[in-house]
């Protein structure tokens, strides 16, 4: 036998089950295609990498929109206080920010990425450059994978290697290929946490402009689905931001003209203290024309577009502008909208959605319920999460379970 455990993907799941198997002394191969490992972990959290959550089970579990209920048992093994161990060990010092977000105190995702290749480095441990294109079975038993036109055999083997987002670091979606070859479902490929395309050309007007401190409503035909404070920021094809990201995992079905935002921009006030708001600002610019009276409640890049919505001419004064015009642009402040058109391609995707069908795998110990000996790890699974370290945190916390029972 080459190896006791044979990991393919030396992304932030097969490193981080790589690190572990290496410290039991298991004799470990890890497939890299690219031989470096960790590349994803060097861009994520606009490289700063957003570890973890430094949250409890519970709120771990409310930040998965999908199955979270199959990763409560290796929450329960591994939590986000033992991530955070972890790192500390491992000589990296971190700092919980807004949201409860972790990251390193140094704001380098290479801190993070450091630490394990330094785990890694262990006699037991072989990095190997070669793209695993088969998974080697006999009697429902894996054995071992084929790479590079040879065979390399195993006690158990780790399919770690991500999902699609990224390409350039290697998630080439070989994880999904492997898995069928191996009897499993993969439920259909689609981005998660990624910008959406807008119908509405007034989002490339305002280009650039980041907003804070709004309320994104998400409907699907007419009911809400997600409903969330946060930033959001109008680019050339529509909108990207936390808040976006996050309300893209809730599409699950991608139809044109299906889906529909409304953006609470004034969410700390009632619609009543909105209008007061207003009022109070047309009474101090009662000379001025509307399109000059805004300047004060709306940044000026929203000025034209609001104006242009609202159907008050912006060269009307102020107070000609009638009480029922002024409630009218009132609610539309509450209920800015646009139209989803459709995402932006898988490669602009934070992760992806879909992957290896959960009802498949052993939720206690990752192992395929089809195949003995094999076991998958991180994004492969098709689980994913909002924004803020959760989707690291599930890689991290399948990971040490799969190498616990490998």
């Amino acid at each position: 036998m080459d190896a006791d455990v044979i990991i393919i993907g030396g992304g932030a799941a097969g490193s981080f089950a790589g690190a572990y198997c290496g410290e039991w002394g298991k004799k470990t191969i890890i497939f890299e295609p690219n031989g470096r490992i960790g590349k994803k972990l060097a861009i994520t959290g606009k490289g700063r990498c957003n570890v973890t959550n430094n949250c409890t089970n519970d709120q771990l579990m409310k930040n998965i929109p999908v199955n979270s209920k199959f990763l409560y048992s290796v929450f329960s093994q591994y939590s986000a206080c033992d991530v955070m161990d972890f790192f500390e060990a491992a000589g990296v010092p971190l700092k919980t920010e807004r949201g409860n977000r972790v990251f390193p105190q140094s704001d380098k995702a290479a801190d993070i990425d450091s630490a394990l290749e330094k785990k890694l480095r262990q006699p037991v441990i072989k990095v190997i450059k070669e793209r695993v294109t088969k998974i080697l079975i006999e009697n429902n038993v894996c054995t071992g994978v084929g790479a590079g036109g040879k065979k390399y055999t195993a006690g158990s083997v780790l399919i770690a290697t991500g999902g699609k987002s990224y390409p350039a670091t290697g998630s080439t979606g070989d994880g999904y290929i492997l898995a069928e070859q191996a009897g499993h479902t993969i439920i259909p490929i689609a981005p998660s946490l990624v910008p959406i395309v807008c119908n509405e050309k007034y989002c490339a007007d305002m280009m650039g402009l980041s907003l804070r401190n709004v309320t994104l409503n998400l409907y699907d035909k007419g009911k809400k689905i997600y409903n969330e404070l946060g930033e959001m920021l109008f680019t050339h094809f529509g909108v990207s931001g936390p808040l976006v990201l996050s309300a893209s995992s809730h599409i699950r079905q991608m139809e044109k003209n299906r889906y529909k935002i409304f953006i609470d921009l004034k969410p700390g006030l009632s619609p009543q203290q909105l209008d007061a708001r207003i009022l109070r600002d047309f009474n101090e610019n009662k000379n001025k024309i509307f399109g000059n009276s805004l300047s004060k409640l709306l940044p000026s890049k929203l000025v034209p577009v609001m104006v242009r919505l609202s159907g008050i001419e912006g060269e009307r004064k102020v107070n000609l502008v009638t009480r029922e015009e002024r409630q009218k642009f009132a609610a539309l402040l509450k209920n800015f909208p646009l139209t989803v058109a459709g995402f932006r391609p898988v490669e602009e995707a934070i992760i992806t959605s879909g992957g290896v069908n959960t009802k498949e795998i052993n939720p206690k110990t990752m192992e395929s319920k089809l195949v003995s000996g094999l076991f998958f790890a991180g994004e492969v699974i098709d689980v994913d999460a909002y924004t803020g370290g959760f989707n690291l945190q599930i890689a991290f916390s399948t990971a040490y379970c799969a190498a616990l029972n490998m």
